[in-house]
């Protein structure tokens, strides 16, 4: 093949770069973003320079080999002109004598000349794809030993394979990004698997929906009630029932009609029950779900959820704890309690502090201003006075001891606000267990936590598999004080755990409904509790001194909240005073709209010298106020902690800086 047929192949494909592997200069194993220069010898865009940087998502450049690149030209506001890559294919010899060269060459140990003639002579010029896409060909090259075969064929796919791969993923329509995911999960076996079970992709494949891969399928000829279908759809209502809706398990019947409404989507199949069943059974074979009194669950979710109860009742069994102090000592401390830090408990906060100390686990629940942290001060403060214990850590330090006191919550902010209330060390959960990162915790079963009374906060937002993670990793002979209200919105995760314990009667619990919390003259506790009772004061329309209804349509929302904004800053309040809550994302009045609003009236960059950075439709601004929406408990950061973006800086290391 010519060059100009070469150029006019490469013109059919979309814009491309051809040219040689210079350097590396930045490379996330991770998720496998590369950046790297290149020296161009083809393009059919305008370009001019000899050298050009080259980002994309590779495995493995071979250096001094030479690639062409498929995608196109970026003006990067900060690095310039970069060529951002969709796909892209190492360059191999186009005639016999180059295919020889190639065989012959180091790279290929101990394939000498005359078995690279052999090579080609039996199977041609395409020798090298034919040996990719068929390696058993080998086995006619004469006086070619099986690990010679073997080693060429590794070779092969070392430098060749991967971009056979990535072309073909492309053609089925992914994008570079997921295309890496996919290589990555099944390596120099991914068009095989793809091919032989496209399905499969939304098992192993984080970002791969049953209805992309049923559209793969499709293509392959694999479609309406094939095997393969039908499990990968019952495992994709599953998991979506489990992940997005937080459903610890569906029952049979419900999973049956959702399964066969995913089935017919595509209005060309109709799929029997009996079908789905079939396969439902087959999958609990295979140990992929589990079926329990028609209830079906992810394995990951039943074990959590029995591991949970199982903890629980461990706990609950516990009888040292049974009126261990007599009434009469609990009253005389809880009296000179009251006197050293100026507090009158009410009756329900006197019974759940009792109950705290008396029992092995309790629930205290309530609404907010109703005393939950009053309460928990009081356990911890009695807790230390009827034991005997210190609230000073540095105390059990001097004598190697474990402090006795665990407070933990889901969140920092929870966490926070404990130990501030307290005066003791609080973490979150997940680093009170020692997470790192890898769904590995340091303290288990095996290696349980140590201490003699543990606190949690906010139960409200734990999901059950963090539950059943921290309850396994407590040691036996422990107090376990559970606080939260039962009328938040339930975890992020499957499970509402707090709700369920509550329903189940089993644990001690005490609910506190009298409110404490509430400044002189202020409605809004007051307005909370009656709309959780389902009642609307016949003056909410009216103006209070803490609250102002404006009557308006959802069009007139953006102007309204910029009237409010725009008068809160003109009175000296900041983007960190103000919190504006909306229910949806898209549409006038949600929060999309919203955000780009409050950022020009609290933020603006009217000359664009404060720096920001656009991802998506989104600019972000240093000094915007932000909103984490995704736990990440190996930064110790969580869903709902509130930001503020200091700097900005771009992950990937420029040649100079190397």
């Amino acid at each position: 093949m010519g060059k100009q047929d070469s150029l006019d192949l490469f013109e059919e494909q979309g814009k491309f770069v051809r040219g040689r592997h210079l350097v590396t200069i930045f490379h996330n194993e991770q998720n496998l973003y590369t950046v790297l220069r290149i020296r161009v010898e083809e393009t059919n865009e305008q370009y001019d320079d000899k050298e050009a940087v080259i980002t994309g998502y590779f495995p493995r450049i071979h250096e001094q080999e030479t690639y062409t690149f498929f995608g196109e030209f970026k003006d990067h506001p900060k690095f310039g002109m970069q060529f951002q890559v969709q796909h892209f294919r190492k360059e191999i010899p186009q005639t016999k004598q180059g295919v020889i060269t190639y065989l012959s060459s180091e790279m290929f140990k101990g394939i000498g000349k005359k078995t690279a003639e052999s090579i080609v002579g039996t199977l041609g010029e395409n020798a090298i794809s034919k040996i990719l896409s068929q390696p058993s060909l080998l086995d006619s090259i004469p006086k070619l030993p099986p690990e010679k075969a073997k080693m060429l064929y590794d070779t092969l796919m070392d430098h060749q394979g991967l971009e056979q791969v990535m072309v073909a993923l492309n053609q089925y329509g992914f994008g570079p990004q997921i295309s890496m995911r996919i290589y990555q999960a099944y390596k120099d076996d991914t068009l095989e698997i793809i091919q032989k079970n496209p399905y499969k992709l939304v098992e192993d494949i984080e970002g791969i929906g049953f209805g992309r891969a049923d559209e793969l399928g499709y293509q392959l000829g694999i479609s309406g009630s094939h095997p393969d279908r039908i499990k990968a759809a019952c495992l994709y209502t599953l998991e979506s029932e489990s992940i997005q809706t937080g459903h610890v398990f569906i029952h049979a019947e419900d999973l049956l009609v959702q399964v066969q409404e995913l089935l017919e989507s595509n209005k060309r199949d109709q799929i029997e029950f009996i079908e789905i069943s079939t396969e439902l059974i087959k999958l609990q074979e295979e140990g992929k779900i589990i079926g329990e009194e028609k209830r079906i669950y992810l394995p990951s979710l039943y074990f959590a959820e029995k591991g949970l109860v199982t903890s629980i009742n461990r706990i609950l069994e516990q009888k040292e704890y049974n009126e261990q102090f007599p009434e009469s000592e609990f009253l005389l401390a809880l009296g000179k309690l009251e006197e050293r830090i100026n507090v009158q408990y009410a009756p329900t906060q006197k019974e759940a502090i009792q109950t705290a100390l008396m029992s092995p686990m309790l629930i205290l629940t309530g609404g907010p201003g109703t005393g939950k942290t009053t309460v928990i001060k009081g356990i911890v403060e009695l807790y230390a006075e009827l034991h005997g214990c210190s609230l000073e850590p540095k105390d059990y330090h001097k004598k190697d001891e474990p402090f006795p006191f665990l407070l933990a919550a889901p969140t920092g902010r929870a966490a926070k606000r404990m130990s501030e209330s307290t005066g003791l060390p609080a973490v979150t959960i997940h680093r009170l267990l020692g997470f790192n990162g890898t769904e590995e915790f340091d303290h288990s079963e095996a290696s349980p936590l140590e201490g003699k009374i543990i606190i949690v906060d906010e139960t409200s937002m734990l999901d059950i598999w963090l539950a059943n993670q921290l309850f396994k990793a407590l040691p036996e002979n422990i107090q376990v004080i559970l606080v939260g209200d039962e009328d938040q919105l339930p975890s992020v995760g499957p499970g509402q755990v707090l709700k369920d314990l509550l329903l189940s009667e089993r644990v001690p619990t005490v609910r506190l409904t009298d409110i404490y919390r509430q400044a002189e003259g202020s409605s809004i506790i007051e307005l909370a509790h009656e709309i959780k009772k389902g009642l609307i004061p016949a003056d909410i329309t009216e103006k209070q001194n803490d609250r102002s209804f404006i009557r308006c349509s959802g069009a007139q929302i953006p102007q309204v909240v910029e009237k409010v904004a725009l008068n809160a800053k003109t009175k000296g309040y900041t983007a960190k005073d103000i919190q504006v809550l909306a229910p949806m994302y898209r549409g006038p009045a949600g929060i999309d709209r919203l955000n780009v609003l409050l950022q020009e009236i609290f933020n603006p960059n009217p000359d664009g010298t404060r720096k920001e950075i656009a991802y998506g439709d989104v600019k972000y601004r240093i000094g915007d106020k932000v909103l984490q929406l995704v736990n990440q408990p190996e930064s110790n950061v969580f869903n709902g902690d509130i930001g503020e973006i200091i700097s900005i800086f771009y992950a990937f290391l420029l040649k100079e800086m190397k």
